[in-house]
């Protein structure tokens, strides 16, 4: 599974319908509004890379409103429930 994280610039007034639009795309896991640098930071996994070109450029660049996207690809996850995850396995209650 290959995770990225897609930071997008939207027409104003086109926020919360091309965050619908996004969300409903196969391959987005979230989508969040949020103040900064950019309207939109999506959360994908896909299968491979070619996924994840298929998907931003194809799909959510498309998308009537979406200004510009830039795609950071995540390496890994250092979460704190990954972490807790990975201490219990083998554990049984």
């Amino acid at each position: 599974m290959v995770t990225a994280i897609v930071m997008i610039d939207v027409e104003a007034d086109r926020i919360v319908e091309v965050a619908q639009a996004i969300a409903d795309l196969a391959g987005v896991d979230q989508v969040y509004s949020c103040a900064g640098d950019v309207d939109l930071v999506a959360i994908t996994s896909v299968a491979d890379h070619e996924a994840i070109a298929e998907l931003v450029p194809g799909h959510i660049s498309k998308i009537p409103g979406v200004v510009r996207t830039v795609t950071h690809i995540a390496f890994r996850s250092y979460s704190q429930r990954d972490t807790a995850d990975a201490f219990s396995i083998g554990l049984q209650d």
